[in-house]
């Protein structure tokens, strides 16, 4: 693991003060970087081009009275990454597959736009699985992004490259996505805290889809991704899910932090210098939260389809945070949930469906992983009929399971069933058993999706074998920042 102690908000701080320098931190990041190569987080690096942005941003905060550098972007200087389905300005995506063109990006997603807008500077590209549709980060393109607490190991996935370079301290935070468990399975799987916001939440995620398609998706079912941070300690992920909802707003220079001309007292930011970040100042107050009504369950609506086994550790982590939560005053009882049948068969037919709109070339298919060509192939193979029969379970279900959630203030299971598997594991199976191991591994994930709620993984423990287990908590809407007051008592920030 990384020597790495300084939180992202420690970086930040020392920024304003004079004392770091974003160059320093770049050059420091990317000579981890260089030196942790065999974890496999990186899929792509572009130093000159963080370089630079290191130096406008050192120029915009030495321009800037020291009393005012509070005002200036909430990230400035902080180096991070982009997961390799995001596109990021100057930066080649692949979607972690040689069955699409590799093209450099000339504008950003949304997501990377909010938060290049909240100054934190790109350093590359992080490993994926093919399009984003496994919950490990490995493909046919680039080496398997590799868990720094056992390298042996899966780091998870989709956001698993993101996670082993957070874990490994090769950058301090950075903003996932999260579409069946996305943040939280590498999260659980490395000891970060991960948020998954609720639908709609994260405005970029609105300009991705268009505001009247934020609810459904294009079969009109449950739309599932959402965009989150990724850090090891809740006040950085707090910091990073304030960029990206309220501190990345536009500023009249095209989402530029660094295009604002710097001087002594001038304002660089829209927000009021005296207001703290909301969900910084609700981490703060995480002390005053309490008498919480919150039901334990480690049942999964996958049980109707295979076994979901939660071992010994996993088992531990919940119930040492079920008397961590019980200690800071709130009501810990086992909750009685019931999921019925159908989920299995409605999740996969709609889930599978998004490899249908991604165009291929003629002779792409035969450069698809075997996962990806499994997964089109029962996609196409579904039919009309079964589609919506599978859209409107999904609808059922999110409407049922947010009724059964909706008798606590919050639901609580485990991260992860188990120890990550090892990397190649999945694979070794072949598709239909590399799925299986998927949902018996996350089990808990991708219903929460599903209903839309927020969700948020945090580190609990170490396992015998020194390996990070932890625990989900799923929220009621609007509930993020109670969220991650819950995580910070959990962790005792």
């Amino acid at each position: 693991m990384s020597e790495q102690t300084e939180t992202a908000l420690e970086l930040r701080d020392a920024l304003r003060r004079g004392e770091a320098s974003a160059r320093e931190l770049v050059e420091r990041s990317l000579a981890r970087i260089e030196a942790g190569q065999h974890l496999g987080a990186f899929v792509s690096v572009r130093a000159e081009l963080a370089l630079a942005e290191a130096d406008r941003a050192d120029r915009l905060i030495a321009e800037t009275a020291p009393e005012d550098r509070r005002t200036l972007p909430p990230l400035l200087g902080l180096p991070t990454a982009h997961k390799d389905l995001v596109r990021v300005r100057g930066f080649v995506t692949t979607h972690g597959s040689a069955a699409v063109p590799h093209l450099e990006a000339e504008a950003d997603d949304p997501v990377a736009a909010d938060v290049r807008a909240a100054g934190a500077i790109c350093l590359g590209k992080t490993q994926v699985p093919e399009f984003g549709i496994a919950g490990y980060s490995e493909n046919l393109i680039a080496p398997p992004a590799r868990n720094p607490a056992d390298p042996a190991l899966t780091a998870g996935g989709s956001s698993g490259g993101t996670a082993t370079a957070i874990a490994a301290g090769m950058i301090p935070a950075a903003i996932g996505s999260d579409a069946g468990g996305s943040i939280r399975i590498p999260s659980g799987a490395c000891g970060l805290v991960g948020l998954k916001p609720g639908r709609g939440v994260v405005p970029a995620d609105a300009r991705s889809v268009g505001e009247a398609a934020i609810e459904v998706d294009e079969l009109g079912a449950p739309r599932m991704s959402v965009s989150g941070p990724m850090a090891r300690t809740v006040r950085d992920a707090a910091l990073f899910y304030d960029a990206i909802t309220i501190g990345s707003r536009a500023t009249g220079n095209g989402g530029d932090p660094m295009a604002v001309t710097g001087g002594r007292g001038t304002t660089h930011s829209h927000r009021d210098e005296d207001r703290p970040e909301p969900a910084l100042a609700a981490v703060e107050r995480a002390h005053e939260l309490g008498g919480l009504r919150i039901g334990i369950s480690v049942a999964s609506p996958f049980e109707s389809r295979m076994p979901i086994l939660v071992d010994t550790a996993a088992t531990d982590a919940l119930h040492r945070a079920a008397r961590t939560l019980e200690a800071a005053g709130h009501a810990l009882e086992p909750a009685d949930f019931d999921y019925g049948e159908a989920y299995p068969d409605a999740f996969t037919t709609v889930w599978t469906q998004a490899l249908r709109r991604i165009p291929l070339e003629p002779g792409a298919e035969g450069r698809l992983g075997e996962l990806a060509r499994w997964f089109l192939e029962g996609a196409r193979a579904a039919g009309e009929e079964r589609i919506a029969r599978a859209v409107a379970e999904l609808h059922r279900f999110a409407g049922e399971t947010r009724r059964q959630w909706g008798a606590y203030d919050a639901v609580l299971t485990p991260a992860l069933a188990f120890a990550p598997p090892a990397t190649g594991a999945f694979w070794a199976l072949g598709p239909e058993g590399d799925y299986r191991l998927q949902c018996e591994w996350a089990p808990q994930t991708s219903m929460v999706n599903v209903t839309g709620l927020p969700a948020i993984a945090v580190p609990v423990s170490l396992d015998e074998r020194g390996l990070p287990r932890g625990v989900q908590l799923i929220g009621r809407a609007g509930d993020e920042l109670r969220l991650l007051q819950l995580a910070a008592q959990l962790t005792g920030e």
